[in-house]
């Protein structure tokens, strides 16, 4: 059996919705990412592009996969599908390419997600009597009504205090996102990652945040409670893309074989809590630990729901492993595309691992929380 390896991994820079990326179509942000991807991997692919697969949440539908890969240049026999899994989608996607690799349907798929909040569709419910204006509603349900169905923000704050997370653990959370992500601009370090669009050449959202500054911010969600909007993402535009190829294929190219990849249900009240079960059941396919990993990226929705799911297993991203938790920042400092987002991650693992310079062998783990309770992972090694 085949191992499925990414080559390639590139995104735009993440732009807060309605500002420099609000003109850009989901389908153009994605095409901008595929044929980045599909340049880097060049006339070195020894097989052509079999699919294209593209996490999207709110976009106008008509399969963007395939619009994308064909404004993308990739030909006309190149398919495409999307798929939803909120938050979780861009995730979700390459782990269903690697599974399309290592099982021989295809040798050679583009995998990610994208999400333009600021173009997204505007969408209201016909009227059941045939009469009368259409009703607009904000959101598609996560779950059915006697599950909860609540909305993100208020399940991030149940999860906050269900695990007993304080407010001042998440104001530090957020405030150290931001200074992780402005110090990894500066050093240079996601120059290689960005395919620069329109006017922006890299995220516009990270900024220099005191704690004192977020701690004097009101609820946000829940009142009297801790989640603010200084310590939770921003709605966002963005989109990020990977080359998945099989193992025979790469001809000593680096990169990251995806060892296992997990999607599981949780709680639908607690959905931020789907990561905890996703990362325990990749690491027990892989026969690994969490000492092993040498990084984690999580899709940094909430600080309060990130610090319930690290404390869970056992990390401190504001103590010793600082350096292994989002060390460059995450969407709490980035932006939060939400069909895209947990494809940034496994981007940010490539520069950190392989564009870093990382051994053969070292594990990184890609992670993210999914509206309606449910988690994704994706546990990858290093190849050289």
């Amino acid at each position: 059996m085949t191992a499925a390896v990414v080559v390639a991994a590139r995104r735009t820079p993440v732009g807060t919705a309605g500002r420099a990326l609000g003109v850009v179509t989901v389908d153009r942000l994605a095409a901008h990412v595929l044929r980045a991807v599909a340049d880097d991997i060049g006339e070195r692919a020894a097989a052509p592009v079999d699919d294209v697969v593209l996490g999207n949440c709110m976009g106008p539908g008509g399969n963007i996969a395939r619009v994308s890969a064909l404004a993308a240049g990739l030909g006309e026999e190149v398919p495409g599908v999307t798929v939803d899994r909120q938050c979780g989608s861009g995730l979700a996607a390459v782990v269903q390419a690697a599974q399309a690799v290592v099982s021989g349907d295809a040798r050679l798929v583009l995998a990610g997600g994208a999400e333009s909040a600021s173009t997204a569709p505007i969408r209201a419910h016909r009227s059941l009597e045939g009469a009368g204006e259409p009703v607009p509603y904000a959101r598609a349900p996560f779950t059915p009504a006697e599950f909860g169905d609540p909305e993100m923000g208020e399940a991030a704050e149940a999860l906050a205090a269900a695990r007993h997370v304080s407010r001042d653990r998440q104001d530090a959370y957020a405030a150290a996102s931001h200074a992780r992500a402005l110090a990894a601009q500066r050093a240079g370090r996601f120059d290689a990652e960005l395919v620069p669009l329109t006017e922006l050449g890299a995220d516009d959202r990270p900024r220099a945040l005191r704690e004192s500054v977020l701690a004097r911010m009101p609820a946000a969600f829940v009142p009297g409670g801790t989640v603010t909007a200084g310590n939770s993402c921003p709605v966002s535009d963005g989109a990020a893309a990977v080359g998945v190829v099989a193992d025979e294929l790469r001809e000593g190219r680096p990169g990251l074989r995806v060892v296992a990849g997990a999607t599981v249900g949780c709680d639908p009240r607690l959905p931020g809590w789907g990561p905890v079960p996703a990362v325990q059941r990749v690491l027990h396919q892989a026969g690994a630990k969490m000492d092993d990993v040498a990084v984690v990226e999580i899709v940094e929705a909430f600080a309060g729901q990130v610090l319930a799911v690290t404390d869970a297993l056992g990390l401190d991203p504001l103590g010793g492993d600082a350096a292994r938790v989002c060390p460059d920042g995450g969407a709490i400092a980035l932006g939060h595309p939400w069909g895209a987002t947990g494809a940034v991650c496994v981007v940010r693992l490539f520069s950190r691992l392989v564009r870093g310079g990382a051994p053969a062998g070292t594990l990184g783990l890609a992670t993210a929380a999914v509206g309606g309770g449910m988690g994704v992972a994706a546990l990858v090694e290093v190849v050289r």
